[in-house]
């Protein structure tokens, strides 16, 4: 029987071959899709395992299942790429998280910039973190990915860039770059993990990529024309996994 429906639980809700969901799934599975025990589901335990489950029953709120099969899922790349992004303006946030969760991002990091508009209080960011994370799972889910992309707290420039570990690539694309391309620093290399820093709308202060270079990240072009900070993210993303990740690949 083929399985309808794709959702993602944490590892604490499967025990054995029982799966119990919550929350607003339960709504999605009795009331939008309408299943009942018997059908099967795809299940996701963001840790990269993957679950046939058969729906044998709901009460008061919860869904239960039972484990058919378990498989290792695809839809992960096989470089880990970090994006911090330069916090923005209006919804221009959730869309970058939306759509570099679809390109395959491994985690996104909210960043408080010298330029940044966008300055929230201590309980503004908590929630306005819980409210990206929602987004990264639901694209998850929609691009049919095997983990979530987490979404850190904000941090300032100085947090994110400690975080770099030893032999990872990073990179800052800057509109005042002249020498250095990304395509130049792509071309023939090879790693396992990747950070971009992305600067808000308007863009890094020199201060802060003369300190982005000092901890040996690469100030980069992404070309001849000016990128919003919307777009600038996605499109080095984009370069990245084709070049050193899985995307234009066979599938």
């Amino acid at each position: 029987m083929p399985a309808i429906g794709y959702f993602f639980v944490s590892p604490e809700q499967i025990t054995g071959k029982r799966v119990i969901i919550t929350g607003s799934d339960v709504v999605h599975i009795s009331r939008v899709l309408r299943l009942v025990p018997g059908d099967v589901i795809t299940v996701m335990d963001g840790q990269g395992n993957g679950y046939r489950v058969r729906l044998t029953g709901s009460d008061r709120g919860v869904v239960e299942g039972e484990i058919l099969e378990h498989f290792i899922p695809g839809g992960e790349a096989p470089l880990r790429v970090t994006l911090i992004q330069g916090l923005s303006k209006g919804d221009k946030m959730d869309i970058i998280i939306q759509k570099s969760t679809e390109l395959g991002v491994s985690c996104i990091i909210p960043l408080a910039c010298t330029r940044s508009v966008v300055r929230l209080a201590p309980d503004k960011a908590r929630d306005r973190r819980r409210r990206w994370q929602r987004i990264a799972l639901e694209a998850a889910k929609q691009s049919r990915r095997a983990t979530v992309p987490r979404v850190a707290g904000i941090m300032d420039l100085p947090e994110a860039l400690n975080l770099i570990p030893p032999g990872a690539l990073a990179l800052m694309p800057w509109e005042e770059e002249r020498e250095r391309s990304l395509k130049a620093v792509l071309r023939g290399r090879t790693c396992k993990e990747v950070f971009i820093f992305i600067g808000p709308e308007g863009g890094f202060a020199m201060e802060e990529v003369a300190m982005a270079r000092e901890k040996g990240v690469y100030s980069v072009s992404l070309g001849p024309r000016i990128l919003r900070t919307e777009t600038a993210g996605l499109a080095a993303l984009t370069m990245i996994l084709y070049e050193l990740g899985d995307l234009g690949g066979d599938g």
